[in-house]
């Protein structure tokens, strides 16, 4: 059991022996892992980014179809953000009212609401480049009653944006050298350079705030 748990949480580095073992297969687990990680509050810890960028690496050797992973992580994505949504919207409320969760990290749940009182409907968009804020997004969208019309388009924007980036990232960077023994780091400068707008746009929000003050205060 400890072996499986380890495999699904680093799949990303078991990529070239899952491959042989299950071909095909491969990627209806691809699938299903991106789907969970972005649609059940209570696996934030599953691999997303990196998984994401290592397949992409793969299919630049011929390993896996980069039309098969576009198509299934887009899905997965889409998907998982949509039930998510309707799980917050149907009982967020009252898991969020609760004090006893066990399988949920409460302080998650509270900077991905903030982060949607900041951001508002962007928040889609901008909250799947950040691990973990990615997984409760849509859960507090669904709490906040956010329109599914409107949701949906970010949702589909957010989830393209996404997939694309690190997919096509790993494709044409993940083989190189340098990339390879510097994956972590890697990732974590792909995630920091794509939230950038996100941090510009709450320094504009806090400035304009200020000002807005600062005027009250001469009138």
């Amino acid at each position: 059991m400890e072996k499986l748990i380890n495999t699904v949480l680093h799949f990303d580095k078991y990529l070239n022996i899952i491959i042989q073992n299950y071909g095909s297969w491969t990627y209806v687990l691809l699938f299903l892992i991106i789907f969970c990680e972005t649609g059940l509050v209570v696996t934030p810890f599953l691999p997303g980014d990196s998984l994401i960028f290592a397949t992409g690496a793969l299919a630049a050797r011929g390993s896996l179809s980069i039309i098969t992973l576009y198509i299934i992580f887009l899905a997965a994505a889409i998907i998982g953000d949509t039930v998510n949504y309707h799980i917050g919207k149907k009982i967020g409320i009252k898991i969020f009212e609760r004090e006893d969760l066990k399988y949920i990290n409460k302080e998650h749940l509270k900077k991905a609401e903030s982060f949607y009182k900041k951001h508002g409907s962007m928040t889609i968009v901008l909250g799947r480049f950040i691990p973990i804020i990615r997984t409760f997004v849509p859960f507090v969208a669904g709490i906040g009653e956010m329109h599914y019309s409107k949701f949906i388009v970010y949702n589909i924007l957010g989830g393209s944006l996404w997939v694309s980036l690190f997919l096509i990232g790993g494709y044409f960077f993940g083989n190189l050298p340098i990339v390879e023994e510097n994956f972590s780091y890697v990732v974590i400068s792909i995630i920091a350079i794509s939230i950038i707008p996100a941090i510009i746009a709450f320094i504009r929000e806090k400035k304009n705030s200020k000002t807005q003050v600062l005027d009250m205060m001469e009138e």
